[in-house]
């Protein structure tokens, strides 16, 4: 038995061709195949929701539905008919509704939907924490009518087709069958004279502004939980959460591994082959290091403290300055000359890393033309 389209979608049976299609998208977005790949449940779910919204999005079809519960077309649907708008779950629903004092109400205080908001946010607000404001579009109760969607000074009638019950009942045999009004959606009642201001759809779409707090060491896909501020539950049922999705925007300088921030910090030949003393920058500001004579490429000085806070826990991580040695790209002659002076001078512990590479090729090729 197919669910309700409207309870499938969540909204009033009242509810504007924008709200249907609003709520179509949501959740043809959430149970796509491409986004679900090899999930049975999302693909039929996916078809439930689209055949839905065919019947909802044609003013007839739709018309239809209120009137008989199902889809033109279906089997037993219209008049008389024993489908009409019942299923054999409906008809027991009701029955054991009868004998223990229950029933079915179309007007069920649900909880609303949740929002999603997605924020950037810089390197060094994500390494220190920030606090700052967000422009959130909602919907929320209607502040002229105070969510009734009556204009002011009326209030909603009872309805002259279920006569306040919410509910249709007709008998069956001996069963006694009951069904949502389709004229109030289960409310009850009807707006006469809607509020001008919401047109009776008892809330308006706001935008508000909130203040979040982004704590210390947060890293792209990280999301913080506003509770109660997403959109407004129906029928008295809470609000959704808010969830705002963050994503750290890159650094010219810095690059993030885990709690740890990689710096490549170019020296020269002669600074890595004497030694020097230089300024590199950190998120607090510069500090300088000590380049040990000798130094060779991809070899990492490690600052303690200046990386990343643990997002849960404690410590922080360090700044990895990676040494990168900058050979010459342009020559004088007498550059050339003095370089070709120092290679001519140079000995087996001048270049340690080259030898022993080498001793080892002859080593393994040197063996291989002996056999």
């Amino acid at each position: 038995m197919a669910r309700d389209f409207y309870e499938l979608f969540g909204v009033h049976r009242n509810a504007t061709d924008a709200e249907i299609k609003r709520a179509y998208r949501r959740l043809a977005h959430q149970y796509h195949p491409d986004k679900n790949p090899g999930d049975k449940q999302s693909e039929d779910t996916f078809k439930e929701v689209s055949a839905a919204y065919e019947v909802l999005s044609d003013p007839q079809k739709r018309a239809y539905y209120d009137q008989y519960g199902v889809a033109p077309g279906t089997q037993g649907a219209g008049p008389g008919g024993f489908g009409a708008g019942m299923g054999m779950g409906d008809i027991f629903g009701d029955i054991f509704g009868e004998f223990f004092g229950g029933g079915r109400t179309g007007s069920r205080a649900t909880a609303g939907d949740d929002l999603r908001y997605n924020l950037r946010i810089s390197f060094e607000d994500a390494a220190f924490g920030t606090s700052t404001k967000i422009r959130v579009p909602r919907w929320e109760r209607c502040p002229d009518c105070e969510g009734t969607g009556a204009k002011t000074g009326t209030k909603p009638v009872t309805c002259t087709v279920c006569q306040g019950a919410g509910q249709i009942r007709s008998q069956q045999g001996f069963f006694s069958i009951s069904r949502t009004c389709s004229r109030c959606g289960g409310e009850g009642t009807m707006i006469t004279d809607p509020c001008p201001t919401c047109k009776g759809r008892k809330r308006t779409e706001r935008e508000r502004m909130l203040q979040i707090k982004i704590p210390a060491g947060v890293e792209t896909g990280n999301t913080i939980r506003l509770t109660g501020e997403g959109e407004l539950g129906a029928h008295g049922g809470p609000p959704g959460d808010l969830y705002v999705s963050l994503t750290v925007e890159e650094h010219p300088i810095f690059k993030r591994e885990g709690q740890d921030i990689i710096c490549d910090v170019p020296v020269s030949f002669v600074q890595a082959a004497l030694g020097a003393e230089i300024e590199v920058p950190t998120l607090t500001g510069a500090t300088k290091i000590k380049i040990a004579a000798g130094t060779q490429p991809g070899h990492v000085i490690r600052l303690r403290g200046k990386g990343f806070p643990h997002l849960r826990g404690s410590g922080t991580g360090e700044q990895l300055c990676r040494i990168a040695v900058e050979v010459p790209s342009k020559l004088t002659s007498k550059q050339k000359e003095l370089l070709q002076e120092f290679e001519r001078l140079s000995v087996d512990n001048t270049h340690p890393i080259a030898k022993g590479f080498f001793d080892k090729v002859k080593e393994v090729f040197g063996d291989k033309e002996k056999k």
